[in-house]
């Protein structure tokens, strides 16, 4: 595949899989820092918010003074705060996790934006095939992170998490080497950065109920699966593969949706995902521990993050003012509106336990699926 042997592309897809390692190993670090279920969803919706709430702004910065900075700095912003969670102890290192966000969410945007556009120049117009190999890079990222944060954590120690900003550092240098020439963004059509919704009210209504009921169910398996592991009295190891496995099935699935979303219409592949992930995370609910996780955590991981790319092509067609404003419009909605499911989701965890998430999580793509079976696409 040509855009995969461009090197813009892999430098920028390389970025976001080292971004979302350090994203990824956070529920597996506060889990092994002994934090409740509560404390984990206050710290994980501040950390998310941190990182959502800020990408439209990136995202206008973009298309006004180019992307190299804003997507090359935010690699290395979380290498340097990630440093500081590593060694600070207490407060202080939740602190420099808290601030490690700012760096996702600059990176974000930006690179949405360069992922797509580079899908125009080669894949034929084909952006949300382009967009959903970004995402999978994104979704190895929280792969390889949860796997390789156990294992740290249970075999070398805290300190050893180091290895992390070591290997991110040259990643970040490249992706600067390669947007050096810092172009900005395409404008548009309209010719002026006026923000323009080019859709209706109904479609944007249900386009964001859709994403909030996606995201709250990712947030919500990606939280709380490595803490519900823990307390059944399984290792680091254990818990941090399982939660890798979550986002390597979300991974493949974001592959298949965004293949499928080119070929079908992009509504019916994700109420049909929507409606599949129902299955395995209901399953989750009944059984407690046992070797069928290995398979039920990757299908729900399938699932629900086939949907991510669609969600966000889908923003970016009915927002004007920029790609990389639309881009960050859309994610910062998406994962805010997630974490802010966790404030719900923790303290019913803590009371009840996880298998009564999960029976809820299963509400919530249930009731996604019909509502996206409803995004007609008639404005496009």
């Amino acid at each position: 595949m040509p855009l995969l042997l461009d090197s813009l592309f892999s430098s920028v897809a390389l970025s976001h899989l080292m971004v979302d390692v350090f994203n990824s190993a956070r529920p597996v670090l506060l889990t092994y820092l002994g934090l409740t279920e509560t404390q984990i969803a206050w710290i994980s919706t501040i950390y998310i918010w941190a990182s959502a709430l800020t990408q439209p702004i990136f995202g206008w910065l973009s298309d006004r003074v180019g992307p190299r900075w804003l997507a090359a700095g935010g690699v290395l912003w979380m290498t340097v705060f990630f440093s500081g969670a590593v060694y600070i102890p207490g407060a202080g290192g939740l602190i420099c996790l808290i601030i490690a966000a700012f760096g996702s969410s600059s990176f974000h945007p930006v690179g949405t934006a360069q992922a797509t556009l580079q899908g125009r120049d080669h894949l034929a117009g084909r952006e949300t095939t382009a967009t959903s190999l970004f995402f999978t890079a994104g979704q190895m990222g929280h792969f390889i992170g949860p796997i390789i944060t156990g294992l740290i954590l249970a075999r070398l120690g805290l300190p050893a998490m180091m290895i992390l900003p070591i290997i991110s550092i040259p990643i970040g240098l490249s992706l600067a080497y390669q947007l050096r020439a810092n172009k900005p963004h395409p404008r548009p059509i309209q010719g002026d950065d006026k923000i323009r919704l080019q859709a209706s009210v109904g479609f944007i209504l249900l386009l964001a109920i859709v994403a909030t009921l996606q995201s709250w169910s990712q947030t919500n398996m990606i939280s709380f699966v490595p803490k519900y592991l823990k307390d059944l009295g399984l290792s680091a190891v254990t818990y941090g593969n399982m939660a890798g496995l979550f986002m390597g099935g979300s991974a493949l699935g974001n592959v298949i949706g965004g293949h499928l979303g080119d070929r079908y219409k992009k509504r019916k592949v994700a109420a049909t995902a929507l409606l599949l992930s129902a299955i395995p995370i209901f399953i989750m609910s009944q059984i407690g521990w046992s070797p069928w996780l290995y398979l039920l955590i990757p299908l729900a991981g399938a699932g629900t993050g086939s949907v991510h790319s669609i969600m966000v092509v889908l923003a970016q067609r009915m927002i004007s003012g920029g790609m990389a404003l639309a881009s960050g419009l859309i994610l910062g909605f998406i994962f805010s509106a997630g974490a802010l499911g966790l404030l719900i989701t923790g303290p019913l965890a803590e009371n009840y336990g996880f298998p009564t998430v999960l029976v809820m999580t299963t509400g919530l793509v249930l009731l996604a699926s019909p509502l996206a079976l409803m995004l007609k696409e008639k404005w496009m």
